[in-house]
């Protein structure tokens, strides 16, 4: 039997698209999947799917299907996140020969990235985190894919996974090696969180918007916009959603307003709390789904408050503004969020390539995206920029009269109050925070440092002595 070059276990929706994807590249497949109950016949329904068997073998049976694979084996699993992974890993290993590879194709934390990483190099085994970004469609046409791990690795695999990912504007793949152990993972769940603060602004600018104008004008707006330098993949397909109907009705007023999540955007919040590093943004996007799931609660409450509608009038051109002011600040913390990360791992990411991967593929992929490749170079960040500067400072105003909207019309708008919050505090010179050090060092002698003094000089108050 001819062996395969690459091999797949789990096909779910994403592990399906990634196979035809892989199949029709050209490179001869193997596919793996459980027979267990309600998944007898995944790899016999992939199967008829391909455009030739003879490019691809199914199995049911993990044994044979390792078995079908030329060496170095290639496995790429994509199954769910969390302890799965594992057993599957352990199912693996006595099947496997040193020099195999295994790529992790799951949302995994970075974490678990890092400890699977350094188990199965002691088995010599080597292992890649690849962080997938694009939903069903973008894993069959060109996901943006983030690897992290072993170099060597990587180059072996890199010609299956260059030619699946998506292609950025000069043709090049939007796939790479970010770094190593859990870098890959790390990067997507940084993804995400910027992803979960897109859904949420265009959700406020919908509560905004959808008193005063129908669905259709709603989406004529947003559509303008994204023949902008606002355009989006998330901006394009939320202008759409507006105009879907089934049986005359429009789809989204038939949809429950209670919002899922997955987990890694919450990652993000608590990685940024680790690192020291601010994420405002994310933590409140994460926060609204979690405040939209209690739905009877807020049903409950709403009966006791009277709406009273100002009807004042929403200025479009003041809420353009707010969306690319808000945008700016969310790209801002997930990219020094990164940077942290960078830093506290030793793992020397390049922003500005992580931005060009992102251009294509991925959820969160844009025209700023685009821009970003140039803003990123040489580790800078947004606000070094005196052109995105000069934009926050000369257009305050527009934001300012945005949140004014939501309070007088009692619309939440956690994001974008979030977002200029942000810009407020990061442009104050002198903050509140000299009370809070008097009052740490009032009640559990933590020390201050004083202005004017070197700032490695700490300062204690006796504040209980009167004189």
């Amino acid at each position: 039997m001819e062996q395969s070059f690459f091999g797949v276990i789990g096909l779910g929706v994403m592990g399906r698209s990634l196979g035809l994807n892989i199949v029709n590249k050209g490179f001869k497949l193997s596919v793996y999947n459980r027979s267990t109950a309600g998944e007898e016949t995944m790899v016999s329904d992939f199967m008829k799917d391909v455009n030739s068997q003879n490019e691809v073998l199914g199995f049911t049976d993990l044994t044979e299907f390792v078995s079908s694979l030329e060496r170095p084996r290639k496995i790429l699993i994509m199954i769910k996140a969390g302890n799965a992974i594992d057993v599957v890993i352990d199912e693996l290993l006595p099947l496997l020969s040193e020099g195999d590879i295994i790529i992790d194709g799951g949302n995994s934390f970075f974490m678990d990235t890092n400890r699977r990483k350094k188990e199965l190099k002691n088995e010599g085994v080597k292992f890649l985190g690849c962080g997938v970004s694009g939903g069903e469609t973008g894993a069959l046409k060109g996901p943006s894919l983030m690897v992290g791990g072993d170099k060597n690795a990587y180059e072996i695999v890199a010609p299956v996974l260059e030619a699946i990912a998506g292609k950025d504007k000069n043709n090049n793949p939007c796939c790479t090696l970010v770094g190593d152990e859990g870098s890959g993972h790390f990067i997507k769940m940084i993804h995400n969180g910027i992803e979960y603060v897109e859904m949420q602004l265009l959700a406020e600018i919908y509560a905004l918007l959808k008193e005063e104008y129908s669905n259709d004008v709603i989406a004529s707006i947003l559509n303008q916009w994204n023949q902008t330098d606002l355009s989006s993949y998330l901006l394009e397909i939320t202008s759409k959603i507006f105009l879907k109907k089934e049986n005359d009705a429009y789809i989204i007023n038939t949809i429950l307003d209670k919002a899922g999540n997955k987990g890694t955007g919450s990652w993000s919040s608590k990685i940024a709390f680790d690192l020291g590093s601010v994420n405002t943004m994310m933590s409140s996007a994460v926060f609204a789904r979690y405040i939209s799931s209690f739905k009877s609660k807020r049903s409950q409450l709403s009966q006791n408050i009277k709406s009273e509608n100002s009807n004042k009038n929403i200025d479009l051109n003041d809420l353009e503004i707010a969306y690319r002011f808000a945008r700016i600040i969310n790209h801002h913390q997930g990219f020094e969020l990164i940077k942290n990360g960078s830093q506290s791992y030793n793992w020397d990411l390049d922003l500005s390539e992580i931005a060009r991967i992102w251009t294509n593929g991925c959820i969160i992929r844009s025209d700023f995206m685009e821009r970003s490749i140039f803003l990123l170079k040489g580790g800078k960040n947004y606000l070094d920029n005196e052109e995105i500067i000069s934009f926050l400072k000369n257009n305050e105003s527009g934001i300012i009269n945005i949140l004014n909207t939501g309070l007088i019309n009692r619309i939440s708008l956690n994001t974008f109050y979030t977002a200029y919050d942000y810009w407020v505090a990061i442009t104050t010179n002198r903050l509140p925070a000299n009370l809070i050090q008097a009052q740490r060092d009032y009640f559990g002698a933590h020390t201050y440092q004083k202005i004017g003094f070197n700032e490695n000089e700490f300062f204690h108050t006796n504040w209980n002595n009167h004189d």
